[in-house]
């Protein structure tokens, strides 16, 4: 089979390799498409070389068919169509004994700690694999993991109808949040400098605005009297994001701190003391928010065509992650490794 394997920075090599046999518990899937993410361009970049080992096969957004069940697996069968939710944590930790297993002190994140998804057969856990129905293409199933993100980052700031949201950044997931969010009934602002993103997001039905040239703060303020925002999602991972959405939320507003922040923030701490105000971080994902991901793609309620820039055979990697990586008019970029059938 074939495989994308990761050499160091800014090398990725095509190999072939023996497909691994499902033992026990396990299952083998026939990878259709693997998604390229901001973590999988950070470990391209070489700045994850402290978790990714050398030869590590990336990856961890997918979709598939089931190809080979192993002892013990009876929930799932051949050429079932699934997607993997990719954390394997211990269930001994303190996060996992409260409940907390998505934030397992001792996780392994699948395509960083272990093998991921970007090769054309991948065994993983039984338990970790999830089902599709089977009217959810596979192309579109790819995004399930990214839309559990903001399903999760959602359900962290508890939105809910009405609430007046700002989101802080238009890159998928940030457009992701959006879309959750709205789903809900808020009303829902997207800041993003780039127009190529705030045009993916208008054509949606997302309000976009340019925080370089448009007052945020102030356009909140007159759609809510004064109020402010009661929900901002920080999602741009800059300094600039983060003043903006400490300085939108209105009284004991709610900042989810999306984004991976690699360095320290200054922040206005005198206005969380007078307006009450509380920071959440949000990391991850929980087998609900999969579940939910999964529900709403099915339903058509995520916009996966417009988010899906562009599809690339395996031996085009190189050119997707180039693509992604200088920005412009792209969002979700594929690894297309078999076709839909």
């Amino acid at each position: 089979m074939t495989a994308v394997v990761y050499r160091g920075a800014r090398t990725l090599e095509i190999e072939q390799r023996d497909p691994e046999p499902p033992g026990s518990g396990q299952v083998r899937i026939d990878v259709a498409y693997t998604g390229i993410c901001g973590t999988d361009l950070h470990i391209y970049h070489g700045d994850m070389d402290g978790r990714v080992g050398a030869a590590a096969v990336i990856g961890h957004e997918m979709s598939g068919r089931v190809a080979a069940v192993g002892a013990g697996v009876t929930a799932l069968s051949v050429g079932m169509p699934v997607t993997v939710m990719p954390t394997k944590f211990c269930g001994q930790c303190a996060a996992c004994r409260r409940g907390n297993s998505h934030i397992c002190q001792a996780m392994d994140f699948m395509g960083i700690d272990s093998p991921g998804a970007m090769q054309a057969s991948w065994t993983v856990p039984a338990e970790l694999v999830i089902p599709l129905p089977a009217e959810l293409s596979l192309r579109h199933a790819a995004l399930v993991e990214p839309v559990a993100v903001a399903v999760h980052d959602v359900r962290r700031a508890d939105v809910g109808a009405d609430d007046h949201v700002v989101v802080i950044g238009g890159g998928p997931v940030g457009v992701l949040i959006a879309a959750v969010a709205q789903g809900r009934g808020a009303h829902v602002v997207l800041a993003e400098p780039d127009a190529f993103r705030r045009g993916v997001a208008d054509e949606i039905g997302i309000e976009s605005m340019d925080p370089t040239t448009d007052d945020v703060v102030a356009l909140i303020d007159k759609r809510t009297d004064g109020a402010g925002a009661d929900i901002a999602f920080e999602v741009s991972g800059s300094a600039a994001g983060v003043s903006t959405a400490v300085d939108v939320l209105g009284t004991r507003g709610r900042l989810v701190m999306v984004a991976i922040h690699t360095q320290p923030r200054e922040i206005d701490l005198h206005r969380y003391f007078w307006r009450e105000l509380e920071l959440f971080g949000a990391r991850l994902y929980q087998r609900d928010d999969m579940t939910e991901a999964v529900r709403l793609m099915a339903a058509g309620a995520i916009p996966a065509d417009r988010l899906i820039s562009r599809i690339e055979s395996v031996d085009s990697v190189g050119a997707a992650f180039e693509a992604l990586e200088g920005g412009g008019s792209v969002m979700k970029v594929l690894i297309e490794w078999q076709k839909e059938h």
